[in-house]
């Protein structure tokens, strides 16, 4: 069974705010309406109906996705990972239709189609941007299928700029008043580890060191355990004996055991030091500032650019941030998720109270 990774199909975020007489473009708030059509979607996922709590995903984990308009509408999904990375999972070609009926819930996959949605990495925030309208819109400079036989179609955005001023090229001709976005967030979360194996490299030499898949480990004749299952390069050094270099296979659950006898191997030639080449001069970073965020919920998560940067407590978070775009997020049960983009140049503070 196909399956989508919500990595290779993560999720596009979207600020839905008021703004000028034509859509405004930026990295942070993807697509803004500049009006208030009379055409509404909601997006959710399934481990949250209500689209105010942030539910975490297992890297592998099933997903399915849900999307309700109040009138007869095309939907469109695109998701956004938190590293940026873009695509398309709605239309497709495997029985992915995107019409979606007037004060109807459609779930995506639907019961009985022939792939899956599972979410991938990395970790971090996630989030999936449905865009409907009224009419049926061209998608050619967005996105393509590859061939007849593709079965999803690519999205030639690489980054959420990109796909900015793609979709700004794809709602431009319709009327301002048909088309309408939502957006949903949730947590990938790391899968639980799998179990463990453990190393002992014995040898007849003091003061030897352990090298693993690059790694130094340390000295030999230690136990080295919490090694994830595998087979890997592994190199053991001694002052004045050519390295030992093989392979060595960790098991799940077991020790393995690798006895080094370096007897007399001649020592390597010595190796002249490299010429010193002076480090580059970087630029200095860019100023950092303090963004305040005061609100009376207490316990409300915070995202900076997609990256948590705690909780509210005693009615307030302070949070370091560069100059330049911020996109902040703050999100609580019970609470309207809030989204905000800022243009930091000072330190500042921001009210968040629930509405």
């Amino acid at each position: 069974m196909n399956k989508i990774t919500l990595s290779a199909a993560a999720l596009l975020g979207l600020a839905l705010t008021s703004a000028q007489a034509a859509p405004v473009i930026s990295a942070q708030s993807i697509i803004v309406n500049p009006v208030q059509p009379d055409l509404s979607v909601s997006v959710r996922v399934d481990k949250d109906a209500t689209g105010q709590a942030l539910p975490s995903y297992r890297i592998g984990e099933g997903l399915r996705i849900s999307t309700t308009t109040n009138r007869d509408a095309y939907v469109y999904l695109f998701s956004v990972d938190s590293s940026g990375e873009v695509t398309q999972i709605l239309p497709n070609n495997l029985g992915g239709d995107n019409f979606v009926k007037a004060n109807t819930t459609k779930v995506f996959p639907e019961a009985g189609a022939n792939f899956t949605f599972s979410v991938g990495g990395p970790t971090g925030l996630n989030k999936v941007l449905a865009l409907a309208s009224l009419e049926k819109l061209d998608l050619a400079a967005l996105s393509r299928f590859e061939s007849s036989q593709s079965q999803f179609a690519t999205v030639q955005a690489g980054n959420q700029q990109q796909l900015a001023q793609a979709l700004s090229i794809v709602v431009n001709p319709i009327p301002q008043n048909s088309w309408v976005t939502d957006t949903v967030y949730f947590d990938a979360v790391a899968q639980t580890p799998v179990r463990t194996g453990s190393l002992f490299v014995g040898t007849n030499v003091a003061g030897a060191s352990v090298i693993l898949n690059g790694k130094t480990l340390g000295s030999a004749n230690v136990t080295y355990r919490d090694i994830a299952p595998g087979t890997y390069p592994i190199k053991v050094r001694a002052s004045g004996y050519a390295d030992f270099a093989s392979t060595v296979t960790i098991k799940s659950g077991y020790t393995t055991n690798l006895p080094v006898d370096f007897g007399l191997r001649p020592a390597p030639a010595p190796v002249r030091p490299a010429p010193v080449v002076p480090a580059p001069v970087r630029p200095a970073p860019a100023a950092q500032y303090t963004l305040t965020i005061n609100s009376t919920v207490n316990g409300a998560r915070v995202f900076v650019n997609g990256v948590e940067a705690g909780a509210i407590r005693g009615g307030t978070l302070s949070v370091p941030v560069r100059a330049g775009a911020a996109e902040v997020v703050i999100l609580a049960p019970g609470m309207k998720t809030y989204v905000g983009n800022y243009d930091v140049q000072r330190s500042a503070t921001i009210v968040v109270n629930p509405r």
